[in-house]
């Protein structure tokens, strides 16, 4: 795969540079070394999709959602055959591992068959009313021009997740992806073109959150804004858009814990854990970064986990060198503070922005490690003595987005459903690895109620109208 030496914007279906004529520089996160240059948009670039999209729209949304799911459909087609290069690029602008990188892409993929083929049924429903020859039911109608604010962890199924059902709903979007992951989005929107998607259904604007990505929140031919992210950009958006009362959907970070029962299969929980905790760089929102363990068996889950830390090869870099700086200034901080660092807690090398993977044992629950998302590999260990000081300890946070315990009681484990707040528990397993057909979002800081993928992201992308049919018995 050639890497373009700029990468420009797309819209209205052909490759525009910055209005300013400003670029940004872009790394490569596992060596360090110049990867590309970004344009570096503008409100006028965002202006300027946003009225594409709002062209493009109209005509768009009058084809059948038959028609427009034939179109997910090819796109996802040409997506998996060409899964290869769209990994190479996945892996050059996050460092990811090959491997990694073509599962997300995969995971891309499966999105795209699942909105074309469930997601083209529509779901509305027909009731009856108290007025007699009164008949009730529902359409789903598109919003209208969306702005999707995406992060870089898992470049592809971000885009996959937001631009697949916002299209098949009958709605034209403008992309923002991040900064650091630039490419996928880029190759992707070309892709949809070939595969017959209309120019200006999907148009794509690189840049800075603030410079390009603020415009298209604040712009009121903006119907719906749809972000993920981190908590404290998530609440600039929501105020932002909150003032124009725009449709608003944050999927935003985690402090997602891992609770070990005394009763727990400890050789599942560990390879879990380090599956959690760990994989990607510990980038996800669903990443568990608080192991919760229970005293019974605290030492041995405890010695298995950092022998498997030890195993550890190849997890990637961290997305850039101000992230990892922050993360292995957040691990001083907590030892300072009186934690003990049991594993990692240092870089790797000198090339790259690598850090070791990190177990963190002692830091209070209200330390900045316990409490803040650090998006990086780094796990905080806490023993608890039972079940209600497990559960207590979940819950102080301001998070809630999943959760995950391991135990062989079928009982403690919806309990424990009942009682954590969290838009996602898991029994006996990680806290990440949702899938296409499920609905995925938390609760308090996590995200604003709405859910993506699965049925309900049509909820998210679509408006219900209420249709009354009143009919006149005399008539027939």
């Amino acid at each position: 795969m050639v890497i373009p030496a700029e990468v420009p914007n797309l819209v209205a279906g052909e490759e525009r540079p910055p209005a300013s004529g400003a670029w940004l520089d872009k790394a490569r996160p596992a060596d360090g070394t110049h990867l590309c240059r970004i344009a570096r948009s503008g409100a006028d670039d965002a202006a300027s999709a946003v009225a594409a999209a709002r062209t493009a729209q109209q005509e768009w949304a009058a084809r059948t959602p038959v028609e427009r799911g034939n179109v997910v459909r090819a796109i996802a087609e040409l997506l998996r055959e060409r899964r290869e290069e769209a990994s190479e690029l996945v892996a050059a602008e996050t460092g990811k591992p090959m491997a990694l990188a073509l599962g997300e892409t995969d995971a891309a993929v499966e999105m795209g068959f699942f909105v074309a083929g469930e997601g083209r049924r529509s779901y509305g429903r027909t009731t009856t009313a108290s007025m007699p020859h009164r008949t009730v039911l529902t359409l789903r109608r598109p919003v209208g021009v969306a702005a999707l604010l995406i992060s870089f962890n898992t470049p592809l199924p971000n885009v996959a997740w937001k631009a697949f059902p916002s299209m098949f709903c009958g709605n034209a979007s403008v992309l923002k992806p991040s900064e650091h992951a630039p490419l996928s989005a880029w190759w992707l929107g070309r892709l949809c073109l070939e595969a017959g998607l209309p120019p200006g259904v999907l148009n794509v604007v690189q840049g800075l959150g603030a410079e390009a990505g603020m415009p298209l929140v604040e712009d009121e031919r903006v119907d719906l804004v749809s972000f993920t992210g981190s908590a404290a950009t998530g609440q600039l958006i929501a105020e932002a858009a909150g003032r124009r009362l725009a449709k608003t959907v944050l999927e935003m970070g985690g402090k997602n814990a891992l609770v070990v029962c005394d009763d727990a299969d400890l050789d599942r929980a560990v390879e879990w854990t380090l599956a959690s905790a760990f994989s990607n760089a510990g980038q996800r929102c669903a990443a568990a970064s608080r192991i919760v363990v229970f005293d019974g068996v605290y030492g041995e889950f405890c010695e298995r986990l950092l022998a498997g830390v030890e195993e550890l090869d190849g997890i990637g870099p961290v997305i850039s060198e101000p992230s990892m700086e922050r993360i292995l200034n957040a691990v001083e901080t907590a030892t300072s503070d009186g934690a003990s660092v049991l594993a990692g807690g240092v870089r790797v090398g000198d090339r790259g922005w690598h850090v070791a993977p990190t177990v963190v044992e002692g830091a209070a629950p209200d330390a900045p490690v316990s409490c803040e998302e650090l998006f990086g590999p780094v796990a905080a260990l806490y023993r608890v003595g039972g079940f209600e000081q497990a559960v207590a300890l979940v819950n102080d946070s301001s998070y809630g987005l999943t959760a995950a315990i391991h135990t062989a009681s079928v009982h403690r484990a919806m309990r424990f459903a009942d009682e954590v707040a969290a838009g996602v528990v898991v029994v006996n397993a990680g806290t990440h690895g949702s899938e296409a057909h499920m609905g995925f979002g938390g609760v308090k800081q996590s995200g604003t109620g709405w859910k993506e993928a699965g049925l309900e992201a049509l909820d998210v992308y679509a408006e219900t109208q209420y249709v009354n049919i009143v009919v006149d018995p005399e008539l027939v």
